[in-house]
């Protein structure tokens, strides 16, 4: 809860909508089930009257904090809230004042209930939340549900599911909520050559091999007291899995170039957007290697099938980079609404986060419109048979669009060629429009190349 710290881990576990007010009716402060029913951002209405940011129609009736105390009393009232959906429900609304020892008013409290339950099932109960993990769809909240008994256990971990849907989030987040004191650390099997794995993993002694100028402890030493997280786990080598597979039975670290061992305390997690069962049976991945890593198995479904948690979600980058450009961009346009939820995100989770950070740099008012999206997405099947008729100027932003999609390297460049342009080559200018400190466009601008 926004400017009430200490009160705010309390608040936010209530199951109702909270609001705290001045004596004229200013929002201090909302927790976060009265964002969820209300859809506001609770930064955002501080200072705000309550009107604009519960829309309610009893504002505009009878509420005391409008039209003046009669006498302080507890209102409680049914009343309309149009939620983030644009949605018409029905909630009880209590009003109460907060009196000092003379009878003077000093602040009042608001409450939230929807009438009924199915509101609060909807938008309130719903939302579930790991770290800066968040989702309501009923796979996501069984996952999360579980976490905490398996972050205190020390059993193997596997996670599946599609590129990008959040794999060693999830593992991170289940070793943060652990008693482990160790560190936290990765290790992505796709991403370094066959050769380095087992170094990588088990350390060497000096001129292990040609190259080796120095000894390497390796990442099982380093996460000792903690956890080591495999990424890509399918892409091991069998030389580099019969290893594993050892480690995990005996929890000795053999590095390269030596005979000698040494103990480690080292909870293992993989991850793996494969199908290791057909790599089992296509003796690609050793069988009794699956066994032993997947005593504990969590799988994360694509975003696709998540429902409303893309709403949910894409409203949760939005506020992330809002505040990491200090821009003032406050909601998606209908017509993006709508091709945010018909479009297939093959790349999951960290596509839609990615193609947010994309739309908040370029958007330069207060909605993100069409013509703010990556071009490759207006070229979608989603977003052809979908999207609804745009106007002019969007017509034409989507016909520029054209070739291959742009990469988040070549966007920045021009970004920053845009914003030199706009501000006639003064960069301090160009890095206030672009939302960054000095430095960070003159660090930005060698590295592309930019006189």
């Amino acid at each position: 809860m926004t400017g009430q710290d200490t009160l705010a881990p309390l608040l936010d576990a209530l199951p109702l909508g909270i609001a705290l007010m001045d004596p004229s009716g200013k929002l201090l402060g909302v927790n976060k089930t009265y964002e969820s029913l209300t859809g506001v951002d609770g930064e955002q209405v501080i200072g705000l009257d309550c009107l604009h940011a519960l829309r309610c129609d009893y504002c505009m009736k009878n509420c005391p904090v409008r039209v003046g105390w009669k006498e302080y009393r507890t209102r409680s009232v049914e009343a309309n809230i149009i939620n983030r959906s644009r949605e018409k429900f029905i909630i009880k609304l209590t009003i109460s004042p907060l009196l000092d020892a003379s009878g003077t008013l000093k602040g009042i409290v608001e409450t939230l209930t929807p009438v009924g339950g199915h509101a609060f099932d909807k938008v309130a109960s719903t939302v579930f939340g790991l770290g800066e993990m968040v989702g309501r769809s009923p796979q996501v909240r069984k996952i999360f549900s579980r976490t905490p008994s398996i972050a205190q256990t020390d059993s193997p971990v596997l996670v599946t599911g599609e590129t990008g849907t959040g794999k060693d989030m999830l593992a991170e987040e289940i070793h943060n909520e652990s008693d482990r004191d160790g560190p936290f650390v990765k290790v992505n099997s796709g991403a370094l050559p066959n050769e380095l794995l087992e170094s990588e993993l088990f350390g060497h002694e000096k001129n292990a091999f040609p190259g080796a100028d120095m000894a390497k402890p390796g990442r099982l030493r380093m996460a000792h007291g903690g956890t080591l997280f495999i990424a890509e786990v399918g892409d091991l080598p069998m030389s580099t899995q019969t290893k594993l597979l050892s480690y995990m039975d005996a929890h000795m670290v053999y590095p390269l170039g030596s005979a000698k061992g040494v103990r480690t305390d080292v909870r293992i997690m993989a991850a793996s957007h494969r199908d290791l069962e057909e790599m089992v049976r296509n003796k690609l991945f050793r069988q009794d290697l699956l066994y032993r890593l997947n005593v504990i198995r969590l799988h994360l479904p694509p975003l696709r099938e998540r429902g409303e948690d893309i709403l949910l979600l894409q409203d949760h980058f939005l506020k992330m980079f809002q505040a990491r450009f200090g821009k003032r961009v406050d909601r998606f346009s209908k017509n993006v609404d709508k091709l945010l939820r018909s479009y297939p995100f093959p790349g999951n989770i960290r596509e839609l986060k990615n193609l947010i950070e994309y739309a908040v740099n370029f958007c330069d008012t207060q909605v993100i419109r069409m013509r703010h999206l990556p071009g490759y997405m207006l070229r979608s099947p989603a977003s052809s048979a979908n999207q609804p008729p745009q106007n002019a100027p969007e017509r034409k932003q989507e016909a520029v669009r054209s070739g291959p999609p742009e990469r988040w390297e070549d966007v920045q460049r021009k970004m920053i060629l845009d914003a030199l342009v706009k501000t006639g080559g003064k960069k301090q200018l160009a890095a206030e429009h672009l939302g960054w400190g000095r430095s960070t466009l003159w660090r930005k601008m060698k590295h592309f190349g930019i006189e």
